[in-house]
């Protein structure tokens, strides 16, 4: 199925990345189909720098939404959002989660807007999705300059150690 025949999406996600995402943000045919199934869904959603494709499309302006937290002063600067750095960021009918892993927390808290809470909890248990990282610094309000900086340079680079 091609983008362009889905017109009325009831929910869409926009997911993240880097040169794809930037492309995508700078593509007028994506753009264009974010902006007008904007007008008519029920839930219009992102993860990571997925975000900056809803900004390109000008869902962001005035709105809070969150993404990866090194990229959110751009997304602030270029598309006129409030960045808030939270696991995910509900704005109406908007829904902006951060990073990869808050994208599940961002669905779990969608699929409790769509049902219920208890069943969300079902999901959240049927996925064993129980976080207990071994560090704590998951977000950089926790980490130390020092960690930070690694990760910017890490990000960088595109090196892992």
């Amino acid at each position: 199925m091609h983008l362009s025949e889905v017109l009325h999406p009831d929910i869409f996600l926009i997911p993240g990345g880097n040169a794809g995402t930037l492309a995508a943000a700078q593509n007028e045919q994506i753009v264009t189909w974010v902006r007008e199934a904007h007008k008519t869904s029920r839930w219009s959603t992102s993860v990571c720098t997925g975000a900056f494709v809803l900004g390109a499309a000008g869902v962001l302006e005035g709105k809070r939404a969150t993404t990866y937290w090194s990229s959110g002063p751009h997304l602030q600067h270029q598309w006129g959002a409030t960045f808030v750095a939270e696991c995910y960021v509900q704005d109406g009918k908007i829904l902006t989660a951060a990073g990869v892993s808050a994208g599940i927390d961002m669905a779990l808290f969608l699929a409790s807007q769509l049902t219920d809470e208890e069943t969300a909890q079902a999901i959240q248990l049927a996925l064993e999705y129980d976080p207990q990282p071994p560090f704590d610094p998951g977000a950089p309000q926790k980490a130390s300059p020092s960690i930070v900086a690694r990760a910017l340079h890490l990000l960088q680079s595109g090196k892992r150690r």
